[in-house]
This record gives structure tokens, sequence and C-alpha cells, in this order.
């Protein structure tokens, strides 16, 4: 066959698979908009199987799958994401907030454990560094229950991942990040409830007294 036949042949294929792919995308942002994840799941794969280097079709897949409750798959899409763009900030966090899901799994295993509550602080630590002048303070937010949660999982006794020094500094980390966000916004009792909790089990690390049986 003539490349004078085969050519045209090859852009009518490559014009196909885009506006397949297009379909797919806006099917899959216009199901993600209605909140219903699962559709936009199912057409997002399929766009992004026809070109795997489309980072916003991947960052709607990621946000999809993560609001499926399916975090592993969320956390390779969000790589994927990062891969293409290692700025975006928002894929890092989004990772972050599937990591940190599933370090609180009680179904997993230590070693996992260890690795996504670490992997989450990393993540939001990363975002943090890419905007450095946050006006949405759901980064240290976030940031700051990562600590925590790894620092209650560092001072399991029983853990070969057991590890006071860690834990505590993992705390007291947590108290800087949550009072940061409390400081700007004075009103929000949940972070001063946070505050307290990431409070209580440094006091109990360091002394080794329960304050809240204290009381009683």
């Amino acid at each position: 066959m003539k490349l004078s036949v085969i050519l045209p042949l090859l852009i009518m294929s490559s014009l196909e698979s885009a506006i397949a792919q297009n379909a797919y995308v806006r099917l899959g942002q216009q199901a993600l908009m209605d909140g219903d994840f699962r559709s936009a799941v199912s057409h997002l794969e399929k766009a992004c199987i026809t070109d795997s280097t489309n980072a916003n079709a991947m960052w709607m897949l990621g946000y999809s799958y993560y609001h499926s409750d399916n975090y592993k798959k969320s956390i390779l899409a969000y790589t994927k994401v990062i891969a293409v763009k290692p700025a975006d900030a928002t894929a890092y966090y989004y990772r972050a907030r599937a990591k940190s899901y599933l370090g609180r799994d009680s179904q997993a295993s230590a070693a996992d454990k260890e690795l996504y509550l670490l992997g989450a602080i990393v993540d939001l630590t990363k975002a943090i560094s890419i905007n450095s002048d946050l006006r949405d303070n759901k980064y240290y937010q976030n940031r700051g229950i990562a600590y925590r949660d790894y620092g209650m999982f560092k001072l399991q006794a029983t853990s070969r991942f057991y590890d006071k020094a860690r834990g505590i500094n993992s705390l007291k980390a947590s108290v800087a990040d949550l009072e940061k966000v409390l400081a700007d916004n004075p009103g929000r009792m949940d972070i001063s409830a946070l505050i307290d909790q990431s409070k209580e089990k440094l006091i109990q690390a360091t002394t080794g007294v329960n304050t809240l049986v204290k009381q009683h």
C-alpha cells in the first residue's frame, strides 16, 4: 500500500482515537460533577487507556477512585499524575489522603501502616513546599492529623515498629501544625479538639499519665 494511502488512514485512526478519548473524558467529568463517582471511574478508565499521559483525565480518575473508597487505585492514579506533573500539589494532597485512610485500616499489616502513614506525611510536606503561600489550611490540618496517627502508631509498645522518640516528635509536629490552623481560624472548635487529642497522647507518652483518668 502506498504511503499516500497509509498516511490518511493513520491520521483518521488517530483522530477517531482522540475523539473517543475526549468523549470519555467529557462523560467522566460530567459524572464526577454529578457525584456519580463509579460512573466517572468507568468513563475515565477508558479515557486513560486511550492516552495514559493525559494528566487531567488521570487526576479526575484518581479523585473518582478516592471518592469510591478505592484508595489503592487512587494512589496509583495520582502517582501517574505526579510523574507527568511533578509540581501538582493537589495530586500529592489526595494521594496523601488515600494513604492516610489505608494507614488507619485495622486490617492492614503493621508494615503497610508504617508505609502509608509515613507516606502521607511525606506527600503533604511536598504539597506544602510546592504551595508555600497557602491560604487554605487543609494541607496543614491533614498533615497534623497524619502526624498524630503516625505518632500513635510508633508508640504502640507491642509493635516491632515501636519508636518512642519518633512517636513523641510526631505528636509534637501534630500540635504545631494544628495550632497553625487554629491561629488562622480561632473559631475552629474541631481543630481545638484535635489539638487536645494530640496533647493528651503526648502527655501519656512523656509521663505515662492518662490526664483524662487523673481528672476524675
